[in-house]
């Protein structure tokens, strides 16, 4: 049987080099990550307009090493998972970030030393071009400094980007393992730090088959959240892959961030985004549905608590605008929201009963007492822990509101005995509640909606012009 040679043509690692990354800042991270992998305490970064260097003092190779390094897809890293000193999960895989580099420039220099061994690899793409059947580099030993500690040192030459630094600094601090111990990054002389957000931190740990999911999410406060850096960032073997919304909606996204750990995650070969169509990835997507279930749940407590609070400082206020604009309208008064005694010839009134014996004269009473016999006991709603519940004395009656959550498709409001229950999700509600000054009205307008309904109206003509009343003698000054 005949046999066919596989080969592979030398300008295909060229061309892996040029497109591997869409954004050039990413052949950074793949150099720092390189030295990550063979533990390095430090690296420092260096840019200018024709130049780039990236050193560290990780353990350095020797000829096998080298050699191993420009052997494309080579499964060391694989077979050899952990880093020996530093005992961290090697975040390389295939062996081709090191050729990303071409995306920026056309030529680098790879130096390294380990023990008594020192030499520089130069990998120049128009000379690499030239020979099309040669697949050598050019190697020059050096005479190893004892001085100098071990580690990997990669110049980058020619360069044809131009690379804002600002960007750069933000990228890098996003997506570099800073959080790692014995590992930092300098970028120009400054050390990148991770950033701390502040907010309500909800750390979790989920174990899956396919292994562990953990992290926290945190709850940013209204007053520093951000649409610029929306999603939840997912991190592989401590590198930052991408952020994800899992279906928030924006204006939750704006609040709701965080940073996840899921190693067994696999990746695509450019390492910035997931493979969708596995098992891993179901599974932890699976995970993260209950996660971001509970971080909404944590949200919306949190923004109940401050309504809550913002409600309870003028709820008084509105409370006595409600009881004068119902002594203006004691002609149709429910029954016990009207101080006995209050108005003109009310002591009157009082005493003539007490003379005549005539119970219908008498409202606090007999009035009320038959009021109170036509009431039933309210079937009681089920309440989220976060519900405000506020009681209201007005006259000689209790009443009490309570502002909870009862679907967007629920009733703004509505009356069970003497409980006025407000729904938090009614789209009306949620708008109006923007608004420090709207939202106050809004919750007297449907306090004064539900009075008006206990007063027993005709019609709903009738119950209209009641709340009307109720309203502008409340807030309307003569």
């Amino acid at each position: 049987m005949d046999k066919i040679l596989v080969t592979i043509d030398k300008s295909h690692i060229i061309t892996i080099g040029e497109r591997l990354y869409t954004e050039s800042v990413e052949l950074l991270r793949e150099l720092v990550n390189n030295s990550y992998d063979a533990d390095a305490d430090e690296v420092k970064i260096s840019i200018s307009d024709s130049e780039i260097l990236v050193e560290d003092n990780g353990m350095g190779m020797n000829a096998n090493g080298l050699k191993q390094y420009f052997n494309i897809g080579s499964p060391f890293k694989k077979d050899n998972p952990k880093s020996p000193k530093y005992n961290r999960m090697r975040i390389g895989e295939f062996g081709i970030g090191k050729f990303s580099v071409l995306s920026a420039c056309k030529y680098f220099e790879v130096y390294t030393k380990k023990a008594d061994f020192a030499g520089t690899v130069i990998f120049d793409k128009e000379e690499w071009d030239s020979k099309a059947d040669e697949w050598q580099l050019p190697f020059r030993a050096e005479r190893p400094d004892e001085n100098v500690p071990d580690g990997t040192r990669v110049i980058l030459r020619g360069i044809k980007k131009k690379f804002n630094l600002e960007l750069v600094e933000k990228r890098l601090i996003e997506t570099l393992p800073l959080k790692a111990p014995h590992f930092s990054v300098y970028l120009n002389g400054k050390k990148l730090m991770p950033r701390f957000l502040t907010g309500r931190r909800l750390p979790f740990l989920e174990g899956t088959d396919s292994g562990i999911v953990h992290g926290e999410i945190v709850i940013l406060p209204a007053s520093v959240s951000s649409h610029d850096e929306a999603g939840i960032l997912i991190r592989v073997k401590q590198v930052a892959i991408r952020r994800l919304s899992f279906g928030i909606d924006s204006a939750m996204l704006a609040r709701i961030t965080g940073e996840i750990n899921a190693d067994f995650l696999p990746l695509t070969s450019d390492r910035n985004d997931f493979l969708r169509d596995t098992k891993e990835y179901e599974t932890f997507n699976t995970v993260m549905e209950k996660i971001i279930a509970q971080s909404k749940e944590e949200l919306a407590r949190q923004s109940d608590e401050k309504d809550n609070s913002r409600v309870k400082r003028a709820l008084k206020e509105v409370t006595q605008k409600i009881e004068a604009a119902l002594m203006r309208n004691k002609e149709w008064c429910p029954p016990g929201l009207l101080p006995v005694g209050a108005g003109e010839g009310s002591d009157m009134a009082s005493k003539s009963a007490e003379k005549t014996g005539n119970p219908e004269n008498v409202p606090k009473e007999s009035a009320v007492k038959q009021v109170k016999k036509k009431i039933k006991h309210p079937h009681l709603k089920r309440l989220t822990p976060s519900a405000l519940i506020k009681k209201m004395n007005i006259g000689d009656m209790k009443l009490s509101l309570v502002m909870d959550h009862f679907g967007p498709d629920g009733p703004e409001s509505f009356l069970e005995g003497n409980i006025i229950y407000v729904n938090r999700d009614h789209p009306l509600y949620a708008r109006e509640s923007r608004n420090r000054e709207r939202h106050i009205m809004n919750i007297a307008r449907l306090i004064c909606q539900e009075i008006s309904l206990m007063s027993k109206p005709r019609d709903a003509r009738q119950a209209y012009d009641r709340q009307s009343n109720l309203l502008r003698d409340a807030f309307i000054k003569n």
